[in-house]
Formats: C-alpha cells, structure tokens, sequence
C-alpha cells in the first residue's frame, strides 16, 4: 500500500514536470515587434501588476477550498453518515462535471480545430472527442486494474486452512468435539480496504486531471500581455479553484491518506496554477498562443482533462452516492442532492460567462 501511494505521488509529479516541458518548447519563433514601445512597456507593466495579483489570489483561494473538508471535518454534522454530507458531496460533483463540459472541453475543440491549424488531419477528424473518450476509458481501466490488483494481493494473503485439521486439533485440546468441519476456508473476512483504496486512486486520478488543466490556464494567462483580459480572470479563476479545490479536498479526506500524502497533495494542488502563472511570465516574450505546436498541445492536453473529469464526476462520484441505499430511500435527500449537484453546474457555468473576453 505504501508503494503504491509512493508511486502514486511521484507519477503526478513527473507528471506536472512533463506537461510543462512541451508548452514551453511550444514558444518556437514568434516575434514581437512594436511601433510604440513606449505604450507597450506601460502595457506590459500593467499586465504584470494583475499578473502577480492573480497569483496571490488563486494561490489563497486553492489552499482554502482544497482545505476546507479538513477544516470542518470534525464538525458533527458534516460527518460521512450525515445527509449534509451528501448534499455537500453532490455540490462538489457538479462543479467538477461543469469544468469538464463548460470549461475545458470547449477550449480544446477551439485549439484543434483553429484554422492555424493545417486542414490534414486536424479539420478532417474529431480529435477532442476521439482523445476526450480515450482518457474516459483509461481512466476506467487504470481504475480496475488498481482496485483488481489490490484485491487479488489481498485474497493472496488470505491463506486457506484445511478444516479437517482445525476440529482434529480442537478435539485433542479440549476432549470435546460436537461436530466436524470439512474442507478449506480463508481466515480473514473481508473489509472496507477495497473501498478505501478505490477512493485513494479516485482522489489521485482526479487531481492528475485537474493539474493538467491548471498548469494550461496559468501558463495562458501568465503570457498574456493585455490587462484588460487578465483583469477579469483573476477573480473567476480564483472562485474556479476554490470550489475546484473543494471538490477535490472531499476526495482526498475519503481516502484517508496520512499527513505527508494530504500535505502533498494539498501544496501540488494548490501551487499549479500559480506555478503555470510565472512560467507563463516568463516566457510571455517568445510565447504565441496561436502557433500550431501550441495549440495543439493545448487542446490535446485539454482533451484528456475533460475526459478525466468527466469521468470521475459521473461514476466515480455522482454515480456511487446517487445510487446509495441511504439517498435511494430518502426522497428529501434525493431531491437536494439533485438541486446541489445543479447549484455546483451553475456556480461553474457563471464564472465561464465571466471568464470570457
């Protein structure tokens, strides 16, 4: 188990490390050229100004919704056997739905299907969607693998002892034998482990996802030069990663890691997309958003997060609560787990009508 989490935290890692190697190789040969340089220093300084605001800000706003489930943890009515619960976890649900659907899943089919991109292959197949599935079916596959691998290690060590030999060793100890069991049985009986490592790849697998997307919007508003865009972004994309960082803090305090995976996961969340930000700052000279090798990074990258997200908010997390016995009998929970999870989609739908520009 720990080996497992020991690989688990290294491969996001390397993960974020890789992402941030081909966009930034992607700021091939642009060249700016200004009449005005003067008015484009001013520019410049400006946009630098929000740029290093925005990075306070997201920075404050996903320590605090990816902290939040930790905080309140200990409050009694917001405890896992609570319908608040419920109602918490189904708001959480949505926002993430609504970031895969509303958020990034447009922005990819924008970047590969930009016309600076060739006709051949990029107009002539639908690559979002195509590389959008894929990574919903890995997601499953890995998903399986991983719980299928940790239940068979399980019932491995789940040695079978021959029942013959146990009443026989009984019989001598005691002089007494009221009855003879026959054939094999396995000593340990089964456990919530399944349930609780499932929720540690959920947790793990969501935030691969959501990290992608981070390091992509905070490289792309850390280039930008124009204040009058960034301007706005910066208080949508903070309550972005607070209710982002919500959702995915839930998951993490299911899966009951220790202190070190939490804190880990915790700082990789919250650090991504301000890190994504001073890269794209210091890069913003010689990165072009339009060029074709940027665009489609961007948009296969995108592609895969929306997948992932979409995945998990639908099975892994609307799914299994949904269909849970508690929620199934009660129809007062029912029908505020539906408004909730429908609040979440609409906080996420409104801060992508004011991130737009």
């Amino acid at each position: 188990m720990i080996n497992f989490q020991s690989c688990a935290h290294k491969f996001l890692l390397t993960i974020s490390l890789v992402l941030l190697l081909p966009i930034t190789s992607a700021a091939g040969s642009s060249t700016c050229t200004c009449d005005e340089a003067e008015a484009q220093e001013h520019k410049t300084t400006e946009a630098l100004k929000y740029k290093l605001v925005a990075i306070v800000s997201i920075l404050i706003a996903s320590a605090a919704g990816v902290s939040l489930p930790f905080l309140v943890k200990k409050v009694s009515y917001l405890s896992p056997d609570k319908d608040v619960f419920f109602l918490i976890k189904a708001f959480a649900a949505g926002v993430i739905l609504a970031t895969g659907f509303i958020h990034i899943l447009p922005d990819a089919f924008e970047s590969l299907t930009s016309p600076c991109l060739s006709e051949n292959p990029w107009h002539k197949f639908p690559f979002t969607g195509f590389i959008a599935m894929m990574s919903s079916i890995g997601t499953l596959m890995m998903e399986a693998y991983a719980t299928g691998y940790h239940k068979r290690t399980e019932l491995r060590k789940a040695q079978p002892f021959d029942g013959d030999e146990e009443s026989d060793h009984d019989h001598d100890q005691q002089g007494v034998h009221a009855g003879h069991v026959h054939g094999s049985s396995f000593a340990p009986e089964p456990t919530n482990s399944s349930d609780l490592i499932r929720n540690r790849i959920i947790s793990q697998v969501l935030e691969l996802g959501i990290v992608i997307h981070s390091v992509i919007i905070g490289i792309s508003l850390g280039a930008s030069e124009r204040a009058s865009t960034i301007k706005p972004l910066v208080a949508a994309l903070s309550f972005h990663q607070f209710f982002e960082g919500t959702g995915l803090g839930g998951c993490i305090s299911q899966a009951k890691f220790n202190y070190t995976a939490i804190s880990i996961m915790v700082l990789f969340f919250s650090l991504t997309t301000p890190a994504g930000i001073a890269v794209g700052i210091g890069i913003s000279k010689i990165y072009d958003q339009s060029s074709p090798t940027s665009l489609i990074v961007q948009g296969l990258l995108n592609s895969a997060s929306a997948g992932i997200l979409t995945y998990m908010a639908l099975v892994d997390l609307l799914a299994a609560d949904f269909m849970n016995p508690k929620m199934l009998s009660n129809i007062r929970l029912q029908v505020g787990a539906n408004f909730t999870v429908l609040l979440g989609a609409s906080c996420m739908c409104f801060l992508a009508k004011l991130e737009e520009h």
